[in-house]
């Protein structure tokens, strides 16, 4: 028996009697995180042909901005993993560079000065920033004992702060705080220990009321009070917030129909096909629908997490983790801010709002993970 077991090629490995890779192997795709990316699209792009007024244009080029995430995700998702972890700094420092730039020679609207025009095409560089600030904190760490010291701690919160403060410029409070966030993740990820974590949220109770006082526009603050009591305000600050409740309550379990909601098609929710979209989804298809949209996203978020948990490297580890949880809070804060949990801070419904930058950024995020999955499957081969 012996002598048979020494004639069969690499039988302690295995890989000489190993299947040979299938088409999602050679691509490195994650296929449960592929098939769930291209449901959520998929219905993103048909609550927004109603949320945009039956626009067709605006189907065709978030299609087109959904077609350029794809091409970005498969593209990250060939890079090795240890690329990413030493071009972190480098596009940090790109990053950075952009930020400058929209604050001396930016585009502005709304009173806000938040994007960059090349040749006609517009973007919003603070929205790369979601993923280059973890990818550069991930880098830090990596190279260092985990889990890492109050020194190397003072470290990463210099390189979340200077992007973050650099957005709040613009004036962009809600983007700040997402990639405050996305930064703070990994060092959660890193293993910090629960002092520190019980010390932050002390400090933060403490400075709330100087950063009220001083850290806020008087606008901010109003977004702040118009959530405390909405129809303080009906016409006014309070008005996003009324309709996008009114529309949820409206659609009920069944929800009225797909091209049927009257809130959003006689134009009184605002913002419809953007921050306030799962307005429309909610009074369309019900409460039914909503609940769909959270199962995917739920079962997205477990992906990641379990690809997380697989990672043979600490830089996998931490940015799996990171982007994960920078996913969830997008989810929590724009369903918050629609609910009227939260002040109405601008931040989109991840892959189903309309949306360009935010939408690319997001599917390069998801070809990260998949090369962090893809490193998985080539170690344990």
């Amino acid at each position: 028996m012996s002598d048979y077991v020494r004639q069969l090629p690499d039988s302690a490995s295995g890989s000489g009697l190993s299947r040979p890779p299938s088409v999602w192997q050679r691509f490195h795709l994650d296929l449960p995180l592929l098939i769930l990316l291209l449901i959520v699209t998929a219905l993103g792009l048909l609550v927004l042909y109603s949320a945009s007024g039956q626009d067709m244009g605006a189907v065709l080029r978030q299609g087109r901005f959904f077609l350029v995430g794809y091409v970005v995700m498969l593209l990250a998702a060939q890079i090795r993993l240890q690329r990413f972890q030493r071009w972190g700094p480098w596009f940090y420092l790109f990053g950075i560079g952009l930020l400058i730039a929209v604050d001396i020679v930016g585009v502005g609207a709304k009173g806000a000065q938040r994007w960059l025009s090349l040749g006609g095409f517009r973007f919003q560089p603070s929205e790369v920033m979601k993923l280059v600030v973890p990818m550069t904190v991930a880098w830090y760490l990596a190279e260092r004992t985990l889990p890492p010291r109050f020194k190397y701690l003072l470290a990463c919160l210099a390189i979340i702060a200077l992007p973050a403060a650099l957005i709040l410029i613009q004036p962009d409070l809600g983007t700040a705080l997402l990639i405050a966030a996305s930064g703070l993740f990994v060092v959660f990820m890193a293993g910090i220990g629960w002092s520190y974590i019980f010390g932050a949220l002390v400090l933060a109770v403490l400075s709330a009321w100087p950063v009220w006082v001083y850290g806020l526009k008087e606008y901010q603050q109003q977004r702040i009070l118009t959530m405390l009591n909405p129809e303080s305000d009906k016409l006014g600050a309070g008005w996003n917030i009324i309709q996008s409740k009114t529309a949820i309550g409206s659609g009920g379990w069944d929800g009225k129909g797909w091209l049927k909601g009257t809130q959003s098609q006689l134009d009184f929710l605002p913002e419809s096909h953007t921050d306030f979209i799962i307005a429309v989804l909610g009074e369309e298809f019900g409460l039914r629908g909503v609940i769909i949209l959270m199962g995917l996203y739920l079962l997205l978020l477990l992906r990641g997490f379990w690809i997380g948990l697989q990672a043979r490297s600490s830089y996998g580890r931490m940015m799996a983790g990171s982007l994960t949880l920078t996913f969830f809070v997008y989810i929590f804060v724009n369903m918050g801010m629609v609910a009227g949990l939260l002040p109405v801070v601008g931040v989109p419904l991840p892959l189903v709002s309309a949306g360009g930058t935010s939408v690319v950024t997001l599917m390069a995020g998801f070809g990260l993970l998949m090369a962090i999955s893809a490193e998985q499957r080539t170690v344990s081969h």
